[in-house]
């Protein structure tokens, strides 16, 4: 069976150490697990539009609704998950009672130049994915810190430690995955 995995990257920035580390992850995941990227650049929540949602915001529900699980892949902002991840998982939890998130498995990871990593937001995310229903991944926990030639060109990690330690990862999420997603 063919899973679909919606990727959720919390910082939109190009050039993103998070969406590179997503990339890197695809590259570990086995063929039947298809990731596929959302877009949260959105307009910021306003519950007025919860009767007109804008295209974008139909897009990323659609993207979650059809999923089979789901993968977040976030920097940490002031101690915190990002505006744009924030401001995505609110659009998709509405209106009340028409939200996507429950019941999808999920896995959490981060990586930044800081050196406690992404934990904080970790903690915040995983908190506001327990509101929606969401069964996050308990562990092992990933909080990365971004290194110079950390990642290579074509999205491989060059360290081998590192990439067996998020092979690790990717093989859990795997089986959680598999285990839960319906």
């Amino acid at each position: 069976m063919d899973y679909q995995i919606a990727v959720l990257v919390g910082s939109l920035r190009k050039a993103s150490f998070n969406l590179q580390l997503a990339r890197a992850l695809e590259k570990l995941m086995p063929a039947h697990f298809k990731l596929t990227y959302a877009d949260l650049d959105l307009p910021i929540y306003n519950q007025d539009l919860d009767d007109a949602m804008p295209p974008s915001v139909l897009a990323l529900k659609d993207l979650v609704r059809s999923s089979h699980a789901l993968l977040f892949v976030t920097p940490e902002h002031n101690r915190s998950i990002p505006a744009a991840l924030k401001n995505a998982i609110d659009w998709a939890s509405r209106p009340y009672g028409q939200g996507v998130w429950k019941g999808k498995p999920c896995g959490v990871v981060g990586i930044t130049p800081g050196t406690m990593g992404t934990s904080m937001a970790q903690q915040h995310l995983r908190n506001i994915l327990s509101a929606q229903g969401v069964a996050a991944m308990p562990l092992p926990e990933v909080f990365l810190q971004m290194k110079d030639g950390l990642f290579q060109a074509d999205h491989t990690i060059a360290n081998e430690s590192t990439r067996t330690f998020l092979q690790g990862w990717v093989d859990r999420y795997v089986a959680w995955v598999e285990k839960l997603a319906v």
